[in-house]
């Protein structure tokens, strides 16, 4: 797609980068965690409903995954604080999609110029609240900011999308109507409207770009939200509140967005039940996206969902790949944020004359990587998010020490700062087997080989899902043949950077095939924005 006027990438460490300036950034990302340990942490934090400070009768603490340290206190939200949440939305809806679209796209603009004046300081506590690395941190929020800039150029660009059109009068005039009849003049217009509330339900793995990217799709079409940030286990309240604040700087008025926490049995559900909620943007499990789309459909309700529903992302290793690029690419796919990203490369298949020796290559770019405190640098491997992951990478092991072999990793390491860290673990394995067709969101990546492209690619295609892939050849034909027959949203070619990871917003569009995603429409691409409106026809005779 062509890059869109008036749109940029952020790329924070890349300019750093290219300045010199690398000392600097890490300056700045050390002062911000010291200043979010010192002044943010620990402090008990409301919700937000109608603009103003909720509490409820009980309270959950959330902890870091990289040590235990109280991140803060959080409200446990009820049903009737969702209730409370979508009579607010309701009741701005009119207001808000009444604003000319221009009005909505500036108020986000300056949302994405207070994300940029915060960089760091969000980056800090995104990576305290859920353990990301600096760099995956920093890159997170240069995606918010993304986000904000691209959706708001787009609604610019395509003045709110609507359009006009006129049908001329013909000559002479009939009594009765009949396609084709001649008819009197007519004006038509096709405005693209919003739908009205919109429940937004974040994953905990992307809490700054994915939230602010779903919420802002919904919100700059003149939706309003009710927004709730993953809650239960994998917690992710504090990102989320400072979206919200951020939004009521920026100028989205009272009842527009609301900031609701809470358990998906309570919260989650109430938005999925409400006949008053129009439509959910959620990104998380397939298992839960299909659950609320089926309980919806079983009430006799109809809502819009745009969904992203993970992925079991492949990636090919022709004879003819460069070895280097390929080792590279999928080592930083698998296990870059340990491996917990829907977009997380977790299946290789390999030619079998190249085996042996890209095995051995890539299990000793594992074996290198550093395992520790996401918060110091030059570590790459940092915690699991939850004691559930830590315990599907055991049973994982187990499954491949019967069925397969462990080539390197397998093991938690005993506690690095007090959180849970496990190995990168690369295991080969017969492609039957259950490791490598569900989703397991740890860093654990299976292979299996191929004598002929052909097989390759139907082992890869074999899954319900189809979100990502990857391939590393330099075959025109084989480069074909997965253009071609991949059934993936999203497809890289020979990119040393990430296999299956790393969409730039504006530049590729990040979207789900098969059980991966409901619409066909990718995030950070020009048909986004369209999911959250409907289309009219108005036609005004003279």
């Amino acid at each position: 797609m062509a890059r869109l006027r008036g749109f940029s990438n952020e790329y924070t460490y890349a300019k750093f980068l290219a300045n010199g300036e690398e000392r600097r950034f890490d300056e700045m990302f050390d002062g911000a965690v010291e200043k979010v340990t010192r002044e943010i942490l620990g402090k008990k934090f409301p919700m937000y409903i109608n603009g103003e400070e909720k509490y409820a009768a009980a309270e959950v603490e959330e902890r870091s995954p990289i040590n235990g340290m109280t991140v803060g206190k959080f409200q446990l939200g009820t049903r009737e604080h969702a209730r409370l949440a979508i009579d607010a939305a309701k009741s701005a809806f009119s207001s808000w999609s009444g604003l000319d679209y221009d009005e909505r796209a500036s108020i986000f603009r300056k949302a994405a110029e207070l994300f940029r004046q915060q960089k760091f300081i969000v980056a800090a506590l995104l990576s305290i609240e859920n353990g990301k690395t600096r760099y995956e941190s920093i890159g997170e929020v240069d995606e918010a900011i993304d986000f904000l800039n691209y959706y708001s150029a787009e609604t610019e660009s395509n003045k709110g999308y609507g359009t006009k059109r006129t049908i001329d009068a013909s000559v002479g005039t009939v009594k009765e109507g009949f396609q084709g009849a001649p008819s009197d003049s007519e004006k038509i217009s096709l405005p693209m409207k919003p739908y009205g509330v919109f429940g937004v339900i974040a994953p905990f793995n992307f809490p700054i770009s994915i939230s602010t990217g779903m919420s802002t799709g919904a919100l700059i079409t003149g939706n309003t939200v009710v927004f709730k940030p993953s809650s239960t286990e994998n917690m992710t309240m504090l990102t989320g509140l400072y979206i919200c604040r951020i939004f009521k700087e920026a100028g989205v008025p009272k009842g527009v967005f609301n900031y609701v926490t809470g358990p998906g049995s309570e919260i989650g559900d109430e938005l999925v039940s409400s006949p008053m909620v129009s439509g959910i943007a959620f990104t998380g499990s397939r298992r839960t996206g299909l659950g609320m789309m089926a309980k919806t459909y079983a009430a006799g309700q109809h809502k819009v969902f745009v969904v992203e529903l993970g992925g079991k992302d492949p990636a090919i290793v022709s004879k003819t790949a460069d070895m280097d690029a390929a080792v590279e690419g999928i080592a930083s796919s698998a296990f870059g944020y340990s491996g917990q990203k829907c977009s997380a490369c977790s299946r290789v298949y390999v030619h079998e004359s190249i085996k042996e020796e890209f095995i051995s290559k890539l299990a000793e770019k594992a074996r290198g990587m550093k395992i520790g405190n996401p918060l110091a640098k030059g570590n790459y491997i940092g915690p699991l998010i939850s004691n559930a992951a830590a315990e599907r990478f055991i049973a994982s092991v187990a499954e491949a020490q019967v069925h397969g072999r462990i080539i390197t990793g397998g093991n938690i390491v005993p506690a690095v700062s007090g959180g849970i860290y496990a190995e990168p673990t690369i295991i080969e394995i017969e492609s039957t087997n259950r490791l490598f067709h569900e989703e397991l969101f740890i860093p654990f990546l299976v292979i299996d080989s191929f004598k002929k492209f052909d097989e390759a690619l139907e082992k890869a295609n074999d899954t319900e899902y189809g979100l990502t892939a990857g391939l590393y050849s330099k075959n025109k034909a084989e480069m074909r043949a997965f253009s071609d027959k991949m059934e993936s949203g999203v497809i890289y070619i020979n990119r040393r950077i990430g296999a299956t990871t790393g969409a730039v917003v504006g530049a590729h569009a990040f979207v789900g095939w098969k059980g991966s995603g409901t619409t066909g429409k990718g995030t950070g691409s020009r048909h986004y924005l369209q999911q959250f409106m409907r289309e009219q026809s108005i036609s005004v005779s003279k």
